[in-house]
């Protein structure tokens, strides 16, 4: 999965930046653009494992 998502974000990445370098940048590419690099951030920092997993438990 991890081989699909860093190409597809990437590619999202440059079509973002190369939208913008237009005289009349389109919005909506640009829009789609960041959801796609966002939805990829979250995959890829839903397999990181949390800092503080031994402090779980909360007191009041």
């Amino acid at each position: 999965m991890k081989k699909i998502i860093l190409p597809l974000m990437l590619l999202a990445f440059v079509v973002a930046f190369w939208n913008q370098r237009n005289e009349k940048p389109n919005v909506i590419i640009t829009v789609i653009a960041v959801i796609v690099f966002m939805y990829g951030m979250m995959q890829l920092s839903a397999k990181t494992p949390s800092k503080n997993k031994d402090n779980d438990d909360t007191t009041i």
